[in-house]
């Protein structure tokens, strides 16, 4: 894998119009869900190599609130949503102390069978913050005051119903635009303009899911790649055209994960015992061909991502594995990326969520532990355990030295750099 310096840079992925997602911020930031690329990994280095009694140490923990949304940090700002009292809320920590800067309400108090509280990360661009809400209202909000700019009941637009585990589709913003899924029969996928909140587009049918979109390069373009309950969909950020697709339907509309790029193709997977596919989408002619170049599919599949999105290094794809419909089992494995043969698997490890960064997956496990492990197609080399927060099914986002968790209380912020 290759390493990043630690500089302060922009990123270089704002280079043209309609094809990259415009992200203002250091390299060492992590803005908005599953980081800068979305692919939940950092560029950071100089980390911790073990854990134990004393480390990593414990920057600062802060009262909270109910929901999942993980945490999106640029600068001095640490963002997430919870709810307190009646209402959802969009709070804004300051990084270095964990004191409030401002607390936004984004609707009121979201409730679910399968747990409260919102479920989206928002977003950070520009000077702007993107949140949305449980019940699918998506909110800009000024970075700097927290003061609404504008919002749009997405749901409600597309004539849709909410989904039955709530709306978690996780802001993309992309070329002055904002990316969601909402569902519904008029347009499933859907782009506002980040300034005015006006509809750039919408394409699609059918429920959302809860997955997130992200851009990938596929055959050689930057494409919106968007896994919905019903498939996933290669579209043109420009103008939401929709260039290809392949089905993939789960049981209660479970595609979670976010599709992520392995050698050139799309990979995807659901849990539910469903499985993985690895896609080569070629263009010919004017039409694009969707091709299966391997899959791995129902109660033997290598790959069963309940929630959690995996992670890729080199030619090998770590992540974990989920036995049965959404059952206790899950196995943290190692298959090889570019065909699927598994490689190891540490049975029964437990639900959990991870973070790539400095040669070492950082493990956030629902048991409120954070685990550190090698990254090594070798065998799983445990490098010790913690328990440092409640339940959790958030990644850990690691910005400027830090790691940022969340559980259903507090939030807590983790001092990972050796310096």
């Amino acid at each position: 894998m290759i390493q990043l310096p630690r500089l302060v840079i922009v990123l270089a992925a704002c280079v043209s119009v309609h094809t990259t997602a415009c992200l203002s911020v250091t390299a060492e930031d992590w803005p908005q869900f599953l980081g800068g690329d979305r692919n939940g990994t950092s560029p950071e280095v100089g980390l911790i190599d073990s854990i134990d009694a004393q480390s990593p140490a414990v920057a600062w923990r802060v009262p909270g609130g109910v929901g999942m949304s993980a945490i999106a940090v640029a600068g001095r700002y640490a963002i997430t949503t919870w709810n307190a009292g009646d209402q959802q809320w969009l709070v804004a920590l300051d990084a270095k102390s964990g004191n409030t800067i401002w607390k936004t309400p984004i609707g009121s108090r979201y409730t679910n069978s399968m747990g409260d509280g919102p479920r989206a990360t928002p977003a950070i661009s520009e000077g702007q913050v993107f949140a949305y809400s449980g019940a699918g209202e998506l909110f800009a909000a000024d970075l700097k005051t927290g003061k609404v700019q504008w919002k749009s009941n997405s749901v409600r637009e597309s004539k849709a119903k909410p989904s039955e585990y709530g709306m978690s589709s996780s802001p993309l913003v992309l070329d002055g635009r904002v990316i969601i899924y909402s569902g519904g029969a008029e347009g499933t996928i859907r782009a506002y303009d980040a300034s005015s909140g006006e509809m750039a587009w919408s394409t699609g049918s059918g429920n959302a899911g809860y997955s997130s979109p992200t851009l990938l390069t596929v055959d050689g373009s930057k494409q919106l790649v968007c896994f919905t309950a019903t498939g996933v969909h290669g579209i043109d950020p420009a103008n939401g055209e929709e260039l290809w697709n392949y089905s993939f339907k789960t049981p209660y509309d479970c595609n979670t994960a976010t599709p992520i790029t392995i050698d050139g193709g799309v990979f995807i997977s659901s849990g539910e015992n469903h499985g993985c596919v690895l896609l080569d989408v070629k263009r010919d002619n004017d039409e694009y061909q969707v091709t299966e170049r391997w899959s791995s599919l129902e109660p033997k599949s290598v790959m069963r991502n309940e929630w959690q999105t995996s992670v890729v290094v080199g030619d090998y794809l770590y992540g974990f594995d989920n036995v049965g419909s959404a059952g206790p089992i899950t196995h943290l494995s190692c298959v090889r990326a570019k065909t699927g043969e598994p490689v190891w698997s540490e049975t029964r490890f437990g639900k959990a969520n991870l973070t790539l960064a400095d040669g070492k997956l950082w493990i956030t496990t629902m048991k409120g532990e954070l685990v550190l492990a090698r990254v090594t197609p070798e065998g799983y080399e445990e490098l010790g355990r913690r328990r440092l927060f409640g339940k959790t099914r958030q990644s850990l986002s690691i910005a400027n030295g830090h790691g940022f968790i969340r559980d259903d209380r507090e939030v807590i912020c983790l001092k990972l750099s050796k310096d």
